[in-house]
């Protein structure tokens, strides 16, 4: 997975706050160019008129649909095509690759212009390519078994008398003692797997894991599973970005563009088509 939880240890109010707002200032890339050199014209892509867009092989749901990233389906499907239309590109325009998550990451010149593949943005990885602004801020999410006595809860509420667990050090954890604040002691497991073993045992009502491990969980992992909702934010986001070469010259335009659709509402409107609605996933208040 791309994906995992940050130590709480990390947390700052400062951070957090500025998060909220709409951004995540740790991640922050310096300002890009002005928009009118971010044409269709000007930018230097690997083939002129075309945008090619990376991504892995096989593309999971729910940031995919049916493993075919060009059907625009699922929400990085639908993010990176939006980013093309911000960029000038035209559907036709866009031409897809598949790069191993690894290979992305890796140092050298990338077979494409961008990649969308649940990147989380992290200094270690910054050393070898760029990252855009970020699209997605990581949340959290209940995860239950079947039949469990908070499945198809909807309110924070609704969990106050649940038995939960989460892995110790995490903001997942961080997201029971401090959101939920259950009336029952939550559970705390070195990693996981250890949590997610005691959800299969019936140890637990249910566990707190980040959302990209929810869909992983519910979809790979345990058959029986499935997410009760996603939390409001808490502690430092993990945020996932838009993948590019190393000192990319499209790395400002991409970082415009994902910025553009933020401050619109787009993003947070793919965010709910495809990860709230069509992934089961709703919003607990």
């Amino acid at each position: 997975m791309a994906s995992r939880s940050l130590p709480v240890a990390l947390t700052t109010a400062t951070v957090l706050l500025a998060a909220l707002a709409g951004c995540a200032p740790q991640n922050q890339p310096p300002p890009g160019p002005a928009p009118a050199a971010c044409t269709k014209a000007d930018m230097k892509t690997r083939t002129p008129g075309k945008l090619t867009i990376g991504t892995d092989d096989p593309a999971y749901e729910p940031w995919f649909s049916e493993n075919l990233p060009a059907n625009g389906k699922g929400f990085e499907s639908a993010v990176a095509y939006e980013v093309a239309k911000q960029l000038g590109y035209a559907r036709v325009d866009v031409e897809w690759t598949r790069v191993k998550f690894d290979n992305a990451i890796a140092p050298g010149p990338k077979e494409f212009d961008f990649d969308i593949n649940q990147f989380s943005i992290t200094d270690d990885r910054k050393v070898a390519v760029d990252f855009s602004s970020p699209y997605y801020l990581v949340r959290q999410a209940v995860v239950a078994a079947k039949g469990s006595k908070i499945t198809g809860r909807s309110t924070l509420a609704d969990l106050k008398n649940a038995k939960l667990g989460a892995q110790v050090g995490t903001t997942s954890y961080q997201a029971i003692t401090d959101l939920i604040k259950p009336t029952v002691k939550p559970q705390v497991y070195n990693s996981n797997d250890d949590a997610k073993k005691a959800l299969q045992n019936r140890q637990l009502d249910g566990i707190v894991v980040d959302l990209p491990t929810a869909f992983y969980i519910t979809s790979a992992e345990i058959k029986d599973a499935t997410i009760v909702g996603q939390l409001p934010q808490v502690g430092l986001p993990e945020t996932f970005g838009l993948l590019l070469d190393k000192d990319s010259p499209l790395t400002g335009c991409v970082s415009n563009a994902v910025n553009a659709l933020r401050e619109s509402g787009k993003l947070a409107e793919l965010e709910k088509t495809w990860l709230a609605e069509v992934a089961g996933a709703p919003e607990l208040t």
